[in-house]
């Protein structure tokens, strides 16, 4: 199981601070997404005619493991509509509180965290703050 940490900005410049500091702090820069409308990070390489489809397959490879297609479908939205996410990937207890630590510190409207399990693998556990 793959711990996945994604946090929701109402603002972007806070969701690039934030991403900053999470990097600062050791996390690797492939394990910490930026997607906003301004940034569109990994949405971008999901098939779909148009960002909005394509944000809510991302969410939704992201969230759907644990069956919970309400969460992925209200980040979608939130971000279509100028919001901005982070989602941290991390690998060690310390990076999990660390990425905890500082997504918290810089007020998240909301944060959601999953156990991904591998793509072969059964649906996960949820953890929402």
């Amino acid at each position: 199981m793959t711990p996945i940490i994604v946090a929701l900005f109402d603002d972007f410049g806070v969701a690039q601070r934030t991403r900053t500091q999470l990097v600062g702090e050791g996390l690797p820069t492939d394990r910490v997404e930026l997607t906003s409308r301004l940034e569109t990070g990994q949405a971008d390489t999901q098939p779909g005619p148009t960002f909005r489809s394509r944000l809510d397959q991302y969410f939704h490879v992201l969230f759907d493991q644990t069956g919970d297609q309400a969460c992925a479908s209200a980040f979608a939205q939130r971000v279509d509509s100028g919001g901005s996410a982070i989602t941290v990937h991390p690998r060690t207890d310390y990076e999990i509180e660390s990425a905890r630590r500082i997504l918290q510190q810089n007020r998240p409207a909301r944060v959601e965290e999953r156990l991904q399990a591998p793509s072969d693998a059964p649906a996960a556990g949820r953890r929402s703050h």
